[in-house]
């Protein structure tokens, strides 16, 4: 089916689904009528996704003019279906009448609004820019070269994303760290005015369908406010805070002394072992998980992934996801170029399930073959006839990100390592240090970058308009003051930091899923070790355990059916709280207290 197509047949569906009904609304037959239209609808939008889906995916794995142009049109044709003026007349007044629908037809309709608010028909022309300028800046973003150093107008040195990730977790070069950082920072400029653009046609789209802003419209997906979500933000950066002051403590000594530098007030940027400051790898030296990795393949990183959750009663992926997927680095020498960001994509709401890799055989890309098969094997759960189309999602986007991030943690637990042969039986283990490292790599250091500077500077650039030119001051005092760390030097407004961030960019307003997924992990992680297993959650062991696989499809299988609080409440019993997270890291408080002891703690 071509990308034009599905939208010239949409008025002619959608006027069948009208009809269906009788015409105008009839009072003896609101379900019957949401029925007819729903079933219609999503069977036209379901094509149209598909479209769109291969497109996105052959523009991200091949970047190319013809691919982009690709990618806008079938993006255009899916806005105009869901858009329709006629799916929003007919999705509201159904719902007008909600007392009388099936509830699931209700979630159904009010996600028919929610889509219909990214693209809606009544301003095509501003949708059609917003789908161009988009698929202009994700072009803009893939195909950008790095380059570690210049020669003239050229480039000397061309570098990639991995290889820039691996040289600020091990150099210790304070020259050549700020080389790779600075050159991670080069393409923020590039892409600047596009997301100026694109900050007015989001909130333009937004607005159109009575959504305050375009930062409103993403938080709907929670049925929360703005205001609702950022105090539970909020929330979570005061609990963590002391123990993230003593970890950043910790962390300023450490790397002062490692660099032969006075410990710093703020720490600098391009000290920490990645290019937003948003994990800090390589702070607890005697935690090196990669040389467990030292004569093992790629693939196997991937297949290990496919056996942990085989082990727990999964089927194996489909062969299709092996066919079509792109799991490893673009070759030496190629001119393809492709999206480095790992990604899982559910292209046909069905089957057709593949991951977007640049799989390396070490510790970081072992743990994120797991966590991206986590979004694969959520999407097969709920790809099943209870669940309708529109529904087949996360509990919220959140939801998918957090278990994929649960079994982060899983892949990192020692008796699972020990159980697949990367730690030997009779090899020592530092709990202690193990339990640092991960604060450092993935929770806590995260926290304050996921729920504070991401969340606030984009609430700022939508719904406060923040003007163009004073965004990366804006976003250095969060950085400064929610995560105690600093640029290398001063950094004016012909910069862009904040637009080398490639979430800004392809996945906007949306940064706090990763807050929720964070607290949400270490929530399931705490009542599968103590309910399940009955173990301490720091050695859980998921593999092999059938139970554990039963209470996992149990939550997958929902998809989007049910209200996300409920459907937590109904699995562990609590509503969504950083509790378990501070239990789980609460051994670490006695240690770095006395590591920390008689050392300057400050950073305001």
């Amino acid at each position: 089916m071509s990308p034009r197509r599905p939208a010239a047949l949409a008025s002619v569906v959608l006027c069948a689904g009208l009809a269906a009904g009788g015409g105008p609304a009839r009072a003896d037959s609101p379900r019957k009528e949401a029925e007819s239209f729903l079933e219609l609808f999503q069977s036209l939008w379901k094509q149209v996704y598909r479209v769109a889906s291969e497109a996105s995916w052959k523009a991200s794995t091949d970047v190319t003019a013809e691919h982009e142009g690709q990618r806008t049109a079938a993006n255009q044709a899916l806005a105009a279906v869901q858009g329709d003026p006629t799916v929003i007349e007919k999705a509201r007044g159904l719902l007008e009448r909600r007392d009388e629908l099936d509830p699931l037809a209700v979630r159904l309709l009010e996600r028919v609004l929610l889509n219909a608010a990214e693209s809606p028909g009544t301003i095509p022309e501003i949708v059609a820019a917003r789908v161009e300028a988009e698929s202009r800046q994700s072009s803009a973003l893939d195909s950008y070269e790095f380059c570690l150093e210049r020669r003239g107008e050229g480039c000397a040195r061309p570098t990639t994303p991995n290889e820039m990730d691996d040289l600020l977790k091990s150099s210790r070069d304070l020259a050549e760290r700020l080389r790779v950082w600075e050159a991670c920072k080069e393409i923020g400029p590039v892409l600047k005015p596009g997301l100026i653009r694109l900050r007015d046609l989001r909130n333009r789209v937004a607005r159109a369908m009575g959504h305050a802003s375009y930062f409103d419209l993403q938080v709907a997906d929670y049925g929360m406010t703005t205001e609702e979500m950022m105090a539970m933000l909020e929330g979570w950066i005061r609990e963590i805070r002391p123990l993230y002051e003593q970890l950043h403590c910790y962390a300023k000594h450490e790397l002062a002394a490692r660099y032969g530098q006075p410990p710093p007030r703020r720490i600098p940027a391009h000290w920490i072992g990645n290019r937003w400051a948003q994990n800090w790898d390589g702070i607890v030296e005697d935690v090196d998980l990669d040389p467990l990795f030292r004569g093992r393949s790629r693939e196997w990183i991937v297949q290990q992934a496919e056996a942990f959750y085989v082990s727990m009663g999964f089927p194996k992926l489909p062969t299709s996801f092996w066919e079509r997927s792109d799991l490893y680095p673009v070759p030496p020498g190629s001119s393809r170029k492709k999206n480095t960001h790992a990604s899982a994509w559910h292209l046909d709401l069905e089957r057709d399930v593949r991951s977007l890799m640049s799989v390396e055989p070490n510790a970081r890309w072992f743990e994120t073959a797991h966590h991206e098969l986590g979004h694969i094997y959520y999407d097969l759960a709920y790809s099943r006839p209870e669940v309708p189309p529109l529904l087949r999602g996360g509990a919220n986007r959140g939801f998918h990100e957090g278990i994929g991030e649960l079994i982060s943690i899983a892949a990192q637990q020692v008796p699972y390592l020990r159980q697949v042969g990367l730690l030997r039986p009779d090899q020592d283990v530092d709990r202690t240090k193990w339990l640092l490292n991960e604060a450092y790599s993935s929770t806590i250091m995260f926290l304050p970058w996921a729920a504070g500077t991401m969340s606030f500077w984009e609430r700022d650039l939508y719904a406060g308009e923040l003007p163009a030119d004073q965004w990366n001051r804006r976003w250095w005092d969060y950085v400064a003051r929610l995560q105690g760390v600093e640029p290398p030097a001063p950094r004016g407004e012909d910069f862009c930091d904040p637009c080398t961030k490639t979430h800004v960019n392809d996945d906007p307003a949306q940064y706090y899923d990763y807050a929720v997924a964070t607290v949400l992990k270490y929530q399931l992680h705490d009542h599968i070790s103590r309910r399940i297993l009955r173990t301490d959650p720091h050695e859980a062991n998921y593999y092999g355990s059938r139970e554990v696989g039963d209470f996992l499809r149990s939550l997958l299988e929902k998809g989007q059916t049910q209200d996300w609080r409920a459907l937590l409440r109904q699995a562990t019993g609590e509503e969504l709280s950083a509790r378990a997270m501070l239990d789980y890291f609460r051994p670490l408080v006695p240690w770095l207290a006395a590591a920390n002891a008689g050392r300057d703690c400050s950073w305001e």
